[in-house]
């Protein structure tokens, strides 16, 4: 008998119907005093929308970057349930209040990390403006909106003095806010770079454009080796070797630098100004543990929040406001720590109809310690 051919097709059944689930509460009438009597409607059993559904809308808003309209049509067309915008947008803000503690949790856990990459991004609300602010950690992303981009809102967040390496883009609100370690991010100087040689005007731009760009090349040819992403057959680096072979490259970015510093080119001088003042913050991640040489992670963090922005042109409410930055830092937290987004939300609002706290955003083993 010869092999069995197998081919295997996967649909949908041709009506998804939803559960519908009845809890009765009869009246009871006392033999005694005949007085009627009812029990008190339980606590989850107040909400129209199931634990599953009302989770389900906001994984649409906030993971699929749907509206609110598209979010009742998805589910009107494919699901067969009828609901109305307000339904979704109720939907969405209970489940924001249904992780309040986790993300209180993981905004207490933010002056307390080694390493933060932080970002911001312009954003409104009601039409009054507004900006998004998103930190990285190594286990956890998280958002909050603020009317300003200045200091106070990282001392409110990270405290008056922050013990970690904070890495951004130069913004100066973390170079006024930040005394300690700290990494610029080498992809912004690098586009800087480019940009100044590929319009350059001037000698200056031209000879300093390129023979920064190509030192600059050597330092990350000896960083992919110490990742192992060389692709070249050359043998990994260790830190130690990293660091070895990387101090005289270091030492000719400064000089090169250095030699720009009075150039007459405005763009090469400012640039070169602002490598040489902050020398101490372009090679931390030569030295430090979990330190990236860009700050592409809090970037692409901010990208969803970017994408809902045109999607929706921005918050209505202050508690809009709460809601988005609670179940983004939810969405990009669980993406990260590749745990299902849909399942936590699920319990999340399962744990909020009974007066219980949602489970924390932390790693098993962060909790263990």
């Amino acid at each position: 008998m010869g092999d069995v051919f197998r081919r295997q097709i996967v649909d949908l059944p041709e009506v998804i119907v939803p559960v519908v689930t009845e809890y009765q509460y009869p009246k009871l009438v006392c033999p005694c005093c005949q007085k009627g009597t009812r029990a008190e409607l339980r606590p989850e059993h107040e909400h129209e929308i199931g634990e599953r559904l009302t989770a389900a809308i906001s994984y649409l808003i906030g993971s699929r970057k749907m509206t609110r309209r598209d979010a009742a049509a998805t589910l009107q067309d494919l699901l067969g349930v009828d609901i109305s915008v307000g339904s979704v947008q109720k939907a969405w803000e209970e489940t924001a209040d249904a992780v309040e503690a986790p993300y209180t949790e993981l905004e207490q856990a933010l002056p307390n990390e080694p390493v933060l990459n932080g970002d911001e991004t312009g954003s409104r609300t009601n039409g009054e403006k507004r900006w998004v602010w998103v930190l990285c950690s190594s286990w956890f992303v998280f958002y909050h909106i603020a009317s300003n981009r200045g200091v106070e809102v990282l001392v409110q967040l990270l405290g008056k003095a922050f013990a970690g390496i904070l890495c951004s883009d130069r913004c100066p609100t973390y170079l006024s806010y930040h005394r300690g370690l700290a990494q610029f991010c080498w992809a912004h100087l690098q586009r800087t770079l480019k940009g100044i040689g590929e319009f350059a005007s001037t000698p200056d731009a031209v000879h300093f454009a390129r023979d920064m760009l190509s030192t600059v090349g050597r330092l990350f040819d000896l960083w992919y080796r110490f990742r192992g992403e060389a692709g070249s057959g050359e043998g990994l680096l260790t830190r130690s070797e990293l660091i070895e072979q990387s101090v005289p490259i270091q030492q000719k970015i400064c000089r090169l630098a250095a030699k720009f510093l009075d150039s007459d080119n405005r763009e090469v001088r400012n640039l070169a100004s602002a490598m040489y003042k902050h020398w101490d913050k372009l090679f931390t991640f030569i030295q430090q543990e979990g330190v990236e040489p860009t700050n592409n992670v809090s970037e692409r963090a901010l990208r969803l929040f970017v994408l809902i922005r045109k999607i929706t042109y921005g918050n209505r409410s202050a508690k809009g406001e709460i809601a988005l930055a609670r179940l983004l830092t939810v969405t990009q937290t669980c993406k990260l720590q590749q745990r299902p987004l849909l399942n936590y939300l699920v319990t999340a609002v399962h744990c909020y109809r009974r007066r219980r706290p949602a489970p924390s955003l932390r790693p098993l083993q962060n909790q263990q310690s």
